[in-house]
């Protein structure tokens, strides 16, 4: 059966479907990298909800996700922008979420790392650095009673209320002299949020990023790593060069991650990714050939998965997460294409349908067929016949 499929042109063009999944296992974690996927929310489809509304999710669909991800050896990288912080999901959603999936993990034995912010400060006016540091506190609080590890994600009240480096300097050395364990540092680019332009006292990147290994270096042995996504591979291969002894690259740079994950022969980056969410048995598959030293065979099959990651991950960049979860109903992992605050609708028909050419064309699909059936229902709401 062939699909008739729309382009970014308004022409329809033909594909056919492949009939077969490529095979993958589940299996244990990796012993070369340490590797997470930021893990989307499932919506719950039946609630009477608005885009303005807190966010209803489908906790038993959200938490079997979470599950298939530790079954290939992956970590789940919780309550992060992949799960629409900020952007659906507000505090109370996602210290709930945090809370389920760590007592998740736990029978799982799977690994673990939530997002500690401050959105819980909200509204028009500008929060003083007081309640930008208690609003971490109490989000810190809540990641350790949960048993995971914290993320400290970056905070859009400190973006807007920081006048220089030094207020920097001076909230996260707070967070992280407090910090129980370790924790991994995030520096998310405006391209995945508009409101972090400046971050850490500068528009310029080169300054911006002396303040952060500042911080860094100052408290080396609270910081597992860093999580840098700025989608420019040359600026985290030079900061992954400088990081202390023990302090990981994370990266989370969704354009270049194959080349970054596999490195050189100067070091390597590990990996928190909101592209392993859909790409999450084929990367575990994929860093199984590192772990062995098989670097040709990590490119040979992750290498090809950039094309998809950069098409889902296209300007603007912050509207990735729908065709995350778009990719998620068509394998499978839920029964609907609907998101917490009605995203859903973030994207375009063509948009969407270049995405699930390309996940077919990789064998995505567990279930090849029922892709196919979706994608038929999707196009036929739109008013595309066979």
């Amino acid at each position: 059966m062939t699909l008739r499929l729309p382009s970014a042109d308004g022409t329809l063009r033909t594909y056919e479907p492949r009939t077969e999944p490529l095979p993958f296992s589940p299996g244990t974690p990796f012993t070369s990298r340490t590797v997470f996927a930021a893990a989307h929310v499932v919506a719950d489809p039946y609630a009477d909800s608005t885009p303005d509304s807190p966010a209803a999710v489908d906790w038993d669909a959200t938490l079997a996700f979470r599950r298939h991800l530790w079954s290939h050896g992956l970590g789940v990288a919780e309550a992060m922008d992949t799960a629409q912080r900020g952007m659906g999901l507000d505090w109370a959603g996602a210290a709930e979420l945090i809370r389920r999936s760590a007592a998740e993990a736990r029978p799982a034995g799977g690994r673990i790392a939530c997002g500690v912010g401050t959105d819980q400060i909200t509204g028009g006016s500008r929060a003083s650095l007081a309640e930008i540091r208690a609003a971490y506190e109490e989000q810190l609080a809540v990641v350790e009673e949960a048993g995971a590890q914290p993320i400290l994600m970056a905070s859009r009240a400190l973006a807007s209320t920081a006048s220089g480096p030094e207020d920097y300097l001076e909230i996260y050395g707070h967070l992280l002299r407090q910090s129980a364990e370790p924790v991994i540092l995030h520096w998310l680019g405006p391209m995945f949020d508009p409101a972090l332009e400046g971050y850490w006292g500068a528009t310029d990147l080169d300054p911006a990023t002396e303040v952060f290994l500042e911080v860094i270096a100052a408290h080396p042995d609270k910081v597992d790593g860093v999580k840098v996504s700025l989608l420019d591979a040359r600026r985290e291969i030079d900061l992954r060069r400088r990081l202390p002894r023990g302090v990981r690259c994370y990266t989370g740079d969704d354009f270049h991650y194959p080349e970054l994950i596999a490195g050189d022969d100067q070091g390597f980056s590990h990996a928190l990714l909101g592209v392993f969410d859909p790409l999450g048995p084929l990367a575990a598959q994929a860093v199984r050939a590192l772990d062995t030293g098989d670097t040709a065979g990590f490119r040979g099959l992750l290498d090809p998965t950039v094309e998809l990651s950069r098409h889902l991950f296209q300007p603007p960049t912050r509207f990735y997460k729908t065709g995350v979860v778009f990719l998620a109903w068509l394998a499978g992992h839920q029964t609907h294409f609907t998101m917490v605050g009605g995203l859903q609708s973030a994207r375009s028909l063509p948009h969407l349908a270049r995405a699930y050419e390309l996940a077919d064309g990789l064998g995505l699909f567990p279930d090849p067929k029922l892709a196919e059936e979706r994608m038929k229902t999707l196009l036929s709401l739109y008013g595309v016949t066979s």
